[in-house]
């Protein structure tokens, strides 16, 4: 697969199904990835996962996905620290990935208790450039771009197979797209589309935190750290702080306290 655009570390496609729509509490049935290198070797791998829970008939009406057809599977529990290794180093694309799928993902390697995150990763959702220039779906995307049916609709690597088609077109048809992985990082990265409640909190300015609200809003974060920490730790403390936020206040206030 050739991309339209320069890679200076792998990239990796991928998609979720899932007994569900709750990023907290359901869990991945089936997850499909497309890793890039940057010489543009291709690895496509399709994993299904035993849930440990049933899954819903309106989950299985969508994806197909049954509960006999996961039964000898392997958990995602068991499967964690191989599938974090692969993702290890790579940047992260994929079709309302922001919202969904990182988030739900985060949460089944928190619970396998295997290290993963998105600190230090360029993310590029093609959901999120799509709906600020033609609000739709993935279907609808490959009609729009593509100029074609998408028959493999919920089918995970026939979604991730699209979106990463999506994704080259939107490069082809939208010139005032970032050329390079960081500035279309920089361009999805929506902390209201991936932070949810947090979205009352923060919002990035020029890729860094800031607050959006209450005494210190529009302030950096590091600056917060370095003038109210104390306040800062309260933030961190509320129920809906994802850990990647929790990672950020973290090293801002030890940055804080080191330079003190």
């Amino acid at each position: 697969m050739k991309l339209p655009i320069p890679l200076d570390r792998p990239l990796v496609f991928f998609d979720l199904e899932t007994t569900g729509v709750d990023t907290k509490t359901d869990r991945i049935v089936e997850l499909a990835l497309i890793r890039v290198s940057p010489q543009g070797d291709v690895l496509e791998k399709v994993r299904r996962f035993n849930p440990e829970m049933p899954i819903p008939p309106g989950a299985t009406a969508i994806h197909g996905i049954t509960d006999a057809d996961v039964a000898g599977e392997a958990t995602f529990g068991q499967r964690a620290r191989s599938l974090a290794k692969l993702l290890g180093g790579c940047d992260l694309a994929g079709f309302n990935i922001l919202r969904f799928d990182l988030p739900l993902l985060d949460n089944e390697f928190h619970r396998a208790g295997v290290p993963f995150g998105v600190k230090g990763r360029r993310l590029i959702d093609m959901q999120t450039i799509f709906h600020r220039e033609e609000p739709r779906d993935l279907t609808a995307a490959a009609k729009f771009y593509l100029e074609r049916a998408h028959p493999e609709a919920h089918t995970a690597l026939g979604d991730i197979r699209t979106s990463a088609a999506v994704l080259s077109a939107q490069l082809e048809r939208y010139g005032d797209l970032p050329r390079d992985i960081d500035g279309l990082h920089d361009y999805c990265a929506e902390v209201s589309e991936y932070l949810g409640p947090l979205s009352d909190w923060f919002r990035r300015v020029d890729g860094r935190l800031a607050l959006r609200k209450g005494k210190h809003r529009g302030i950096p974060l590091d600056e917060v750290a370095r003038i109210d920490a104390d306040y800062l730790g309260w933030i961190r403390g509320l129920d809906d702080t994802r850990r990647e936020v929790a990672e950020e206040i973290d090293d801002a206030i030890e940055r804080a306290r080191g330079g003190a």
